[in-house]
């Protein structure tokens, strides 16, 4: 357990190195270069090196550290629930900047620097983790040096059920997303932990459940077995259709394309009695007049 027990602690100096990233930077930065470019950086810098040393665990932890699926699954619902605590708002994630643009959140200039952010911390996390790996601390980064030359596609399955596994997996995390979007943190990090744990679980097997662009591009596009185009259709053309998906669900239509709502109906929660109604009409009184009751608009005598 002595290589299982240096991942955690190389878990645990990478969130304390963003952390104090995000503290200086914010000290340092405007609000808007804090939030659009250093946040999701180490965001990004953090869920990339993150994911590669838990996918190395899952690739040789279970032929040659002895452990099994629970210890992993264990450790990205914690590691997930740490990120969601620690991001402070940022998402590292490209289907969700274009989300918030899609709903008026962001404008164009704010969401491309974040994905121009978010491409730049998940490239230096990808090159961190390799110089990180080449120094060989236990048996799995020696197995995984060995083999890194010869990695092979996290795609097990045809492109096209491939593609729909990563937009149902997208389109149900984009959706508890909105769900919980303005709920409290400590309801909102454990359920997103939870689902993405669950997501992974499930679709695992078929793609490697990524429903990350970003995140799968430096994983898993230079690897052998699949080609480009296949990697564009499973791992950024299926999450931006969840996405979407989800969005059109939850909303009703998409702010940013057209205000319309196209699946729930606009009526107002209260009824206005009819009495009442046709009181405001005549002039405002909603008194009946008896037989023979003079007008008060009438001059008197």
């Amino acid at each position: 357990m002595a290589g299982l027990n240096i991942s955690i602690a190389f878990f645990f100096l990478v969130v304390g190195v963003c952390q104090a990233f995000r503290c200086l930077s914010k000290r340092l930065l405007s609000p808007g270069a804090y939030g659009g470019l250093a946040r999701e950086l180490a965001g990004s810098f953090q869920l990339c090196t993150s994911c590669l040393e838990l996918r190395m665990l899952v690739e040789i932890g279970p032929w040659g550290g002895g452990f099994g699926p629970d210890v992993v699954l264990t450790l990205l619902f914690i590691l997930f629930a740490v990120h969601g605590a620690s991001f402070d708002g940022a998402s590292a994630n490209p289907t969700v900047s274009l989300q918030e643009f899609l709903l008026l959140e962001s404008n164009l200039a704010a969401t491309a620097a974040k994905l121009v952010a978010q491409a730049v911390g998940m490239g230096t996390g990808w090159a961190v983790t390799k110089l990180y790996w080449s120094w060989e601390l236990t048996q799995f980064h020696l197995i995984q040096n060995l083999i890194a030359s010869e990695c092979s596609s996290s795609i097990h399955t045809s492109p096209h059920h491939a593609a729909f596994v990563e937009g149902t997996c997208s389109f149900f995390f984009h959706l508890v997303l909105l769900k919980l979007h303005r709920s409290r943190p400590m309801y909102r990090v454990p359920a997103l932990a939870a689902t993405v744990t669950f997501l992974t679980y499930t679709a695992g097997p078929f793609t490697g459940a990524f429903f990350n662009p970003a995140l799968a591009a430096v994983t898993t596009f230079h690897c052998s077995g699949s080609n480009f185009w296949d990697y564009v259709q499973v791992y950024w053309l299926g999450p931006l259709a969840g996405m979407l998906a989800a969005l059109l669900l939850y909303q009703g239509n998409i702010p940013r394309l057209f205000q319309k709502n196209l699946l729930y109906s606009q009526k107002s929660k209260y009824k206005v009695p009819k009495a009442r109604v046709a009181a405001h009409v005549e002039g405002g009184d909603p008194r009946r007049k008896g037989k023979g009751e003079k007008s008060s608009s009438q001059p008197h005598a």
